[in-house]
Order: structure tokens, then sequence, then C-alpha cells
């Protein structure tokens, strides 16, 4: 008889069946992806950024690939907000993991009015603010990296969640993360995810120019995953553990000892973000993998692998 595991969390306050999560901005709306695997294998769905009027994005070409991984610079391209409530939110609905809309904007205001329109849906769980994103010239990164601005915009739009859990994304391309993660909570943040992309240049030598229109991109992939890693584990170790407050780690994660190590750094939930664009089901075949990681090592329920770092050899 095969001996059962539990690999439930509990993240702020929600209890996922497991911890594996999309990363925003690389599974669409979830239909996308619905085609590839089951999504309700998964424990959260997050999705891509939501802006108040519709985006078209940046110019293309807006994606490369490089070594261990790619750059975006996709510029937040979406429906807007009326047509994802229109026509993608049905979907979302009927899905059983627990739906994080990505928000994004360029003043708080906008911010703050998709986050109301869509605190009344049921559908959705809690919502990931997106001030991190390196590939728009207004709002995104230009928030996140200021601690007091922050805090600002984390308040402002945890006031208008209706209750709905918020997540805080954080970028890496500041000089102690773990003053804008606590400057999140201090706003109200009830759970941070970590991190986003690398602002990064891949240039074409026979040409002399960059390979992006937008010039630059965000770097995601394998080739982050140790800095991604090292960045969950100090926010956990100085900031989140004593809060209270639970860390969804992303960052190059393509298999299960890929998401352990997050675990052990101090994430409660992980997401897979870039290796589904080269195996479109990996979450799913993720989730698997760790359950058999469990019973392998007769690991009763993997959320005692959270914060479980032991420390090195002396």
């Amino acid at each position: 008889m095969t001996e059962a595991v539990d690999i439930s969390v509990e993240f702020a306050g929600i209890r996922l069946a497991n911890p594996v999560s999309t990363a925003s901005g690389t599974c669409g709306y979830a239909d996308e992806l619905g085609a590839f695997m089951d999504v309700n294998a998964l424990g959260a769905f997050v999705t891509k950024s939501i802006t108040l009027e519709p985006r078209k994005g940046n110019p293309t070409p807006r994606i490369v690939e490089t070594n261990a991984g790619m750059l975006n610079a996709i510029g937040l391209a979406n429906v807007g907000l009326e047509r994802f409530v229109a026509e993608k939110l049905p979907t979302l609905a009927a899905m059983k993991p627990a739906v994080f809309v990505n928000v994004a904007g360029t003043t708080i205001d906008e911010y703050v009015t998709v986050t109301e329109r869509l605190a009344s849906e049921d559908a959705i769980a809690g919502f990931e603010l997106n001030i991190s994103c390196p590939n728009v010239k207004k709002g995104g990164i230009s928030f996140g990296t200021d601690p007091v601005q922050v805090e600002e915009i984390t308040r402002a739009v945890k006031q208008a969640c209706g209750g709905k859990t918020l997540i805080v994304k954080l970028t890496p391309t500041v000089t102690d993360i773990s003053a804008t993660a606590r400057a999140a909570i201090e706003g109200g943040a009830e759970a941070l995810s970590l991190i986003n992309t690398f602002t990064a240049m891949v240039i074409d030598i026979e040409t002399r120019r960059p390979v992006l229109a937008n010039r630059t991109g965000g770097l995601s992939g394998p080739a982050v995953k140790p800095i991604a890693v090292y960045l969950v584990n100090k926010v956990y170790t100085e900031v989140a553990r004593d809060a209270g407050v639970p860390l969804m780690g992303l960052g190059g994660i393509r298999t299960a000892s890929d998401a352990i190590e997050f675990l052990l750094a101090g994430a409660t939930a992980v997401a897979v973000g870039t290796a589904s664009f080269v195996e479109p089901d990996c979450a799913g075949r993720i989730v698997t993998e760790l359950e058999e990681y469990c019973r392998r090592t007769g690991t009763a329920k993997l959320s005692d692998l959270i914060g479980a770092l032991a420390a090195p050899n002396t």
C-alpha cells in the first residue's frame, strides 16, 4: 500500500492543494495552458498582468533566447480590464486552483481602479501587485525600487482588495531587497513573490544592434535560479519569517529539485514560468515529482520543508 503524503500548503490563509503555481505573464489566462496540461492539478494560477486599458505591448522582436534562459520585453501586453472580466474570468472561475490576478498600471490610481473592480469577483482569491516589471517606461519597476513608494502603493491597493489576499512582487534590481520587502509588509502585503526578471541585453554582432526592439529585456530562466534562491532565503530570514508572511519563490524552476530548493530557502509556494515555454506541462510534472520526493524521503508533509535549510558544515 502506497503511503499517503500531504503536499498541501497554507499560503496567506489560503489552503493550496500543492505549492506549485504559474508565473505571471508566462501562461496567459489559463485557457492557453489548458491545451497542454490539466491546470486543475496546480495549487494556484497567477494570470498575466491586467491593466485598466488594453495594451499592445512593446514592438517586436520582444523575446530572445539566451544561454540558460531568455529575455522578454513584452511590455505588459494584455486585453485590458473589461475584456478580462467578460472573456477570461469565466474560464478562471471554473478552475480548482486559487486564482491570483497580477495587476499593473502606470499610476497608483490605475492599480487601485483595477483592483477595486475585481475585488468582488468570487473567482479571484487575491492579487499579485506588479511593481517590478522592467519593460515599461511608466509604472512597473519605477514603483518597486523605492521603499517609500512600495509602501505607499501597497497600502493604497490593499485598501481596495475587499479583504482578498495581496501579494507584492519584488524586483531583484535593488541594493537591498529586504528593505523593499519590509516596506511592502508595512504597507499591508500578506505575501510576497520574488523574484521578477533582471534587466539585460543581447546584441546582434552582425548588425551591431540590440536584438530586442526595446533594447533591453527581462532575463529569466535557469541562469537566475541561484540568485533567486539566495534572495528568497535573504528575505525569509531577515524579514518574512518573523513577520509571518509567506513567500512565493520563482526564477528558473524546471524540476521538483529546483522547487524544493526554494522551499528549503523559505518559500511556501513556487511559480513556474520560463520552463513552460520549453515544456508546457512542466508545472504539472513538478507537482507529481514533489509527491514522489516526499514518498522517497519519508516526508509526510511537504510543508515541513519550508525554511528547513540546515546550516553549512563548519
